[in-house]
């Protein structure tokens, strides 16, 4: 696994983005930021790339267009 696809957790991903967690779960669900992967039975993170290519351009990012999705 190399760097950027590291498996990076809520708190992280908040502090990245700027998002507020309410937010960040509304756009999980409009499909505009994205999926969590399943890390163990309780536990999800996100795709350090993922989040990245997020940062990088959030107004056209679709999580069609990503590839990622929950596993």
């Amino acid at each position: 696994m190399n760097n950027s696809d590291r498996i990076i957790r809520l708190k992280t991903v908040l502090a990245r983005t700027g998002l507020s967690r309410s937010t960040l779960y509304r756009k999980i669900a409009d499909g505009t930021f994205p999926a969590q992967i399943r890390i163990s039975v309780h536990g999800a993170g996100w795709r350090e790339s993922s989040v990245n290519r997020w940062i990088a351009d959030p107004v056209s990012y679709r999580e069609g267009q990503a590839g990622s999705h929950v596993q």
